[in-house]
C-alpha cells in the first residue's frame, strides 16, 4: 500500500479545515442519487443507482431450484458483480477481477449476513418453498458502469 505524500496530507487537512471536498460538496454533504427501477424487462426485478458520478445496475432473476441437501430449509441466492472496463481505467484486462470478488462477498455479507444469519437482509428460510424439495433460487447479477466512489452503497441500493 502506498502511503499518500506531504502534498496529498496538506490538501486533505485543508479541504477539513475548510469544510470542502475537491467536488464543492461540503464534508458533511452526499452526493446527488438517482434511483431507476425496471431497467431490464426480462428480469424479475432491476434497477440503476446513479450516486454522483458513480452509475450501477442490479438485476434479480428467481427461478426455482433444489435447496442445498446441508440446508434443505432454505432457499439460494447466488450473487455476482461485474466491473466494467469502461468504469474505470484500471478494469481493464483483469483488473476489475479481483474488486468485482470483493464487492460480490461484501453483498453477500451485507444481504445474508453471518453464518448465523444475524444481520441478515433476506432471510433464506423465507424463500424456501417445500422444506428439502423446492425452494426460490435468485441470481443476482450486478454492473458497474462508471466508477467514481461509493461502490458498495450504489451496488447494496440497487440490489434493495
Amino acid at each position: 500500500m502506498v502511503g499518500l505524500s506531504l502534498g496529498e496530507q496538506n490538501f486533505i487537512k485543508g479541504g477539513i479545515a475548510q469544510d470542502l471536498r475537491n467536488d464543492g460538496r461540503k464534508r458533511l454533504s452526499y452526493r446527488p442519487i438517482f434511483v431507476e427501477t425496471g431497467v431490464i424487462p426480462q428480469a424479475s426485478g432491476s434497477a440503476r443507482v446513479k450516486l454522483g458520478e458513480t452509475n450501477v445496475i442490479a438485476t434479480v432473476k428467481a427461478e426455482l431450484g433444489k435447496p442445498n441437501p446441508s440446508y434443505p430449509d432454505q432457499g439460494r441466492v447466488y450473487i455476482y458483480v461485474d466491473c466494467s472496463p469502461v468504469a474505470e481505467p484500471m478494469f481493464e484486462g483483469r483488473g476489475g477481477e479481483e474488486l468485482s470478488t470483493e464487492l460480490a462477498s461484501a453483498l453477500q455479507r451485507c444481504l445474508l449476513g453471518s453464518k448465523s444469519g444475524a444481520g441478515a437482509g433476506i432471510n433464506l428460510q423465507s424463500i424456501s418453498i417445500v422444506d428439502g424439495k423446492v425452494c426460490w433460487s435468485l441470481y443476482i447479477d450486478c454492473l458497474v458502469v462508471s466508477s467514481n466512489g461509493n461502490l458498495l452503497d450504489a451496488l447494496a441500493a440497487a440490489v434493495k
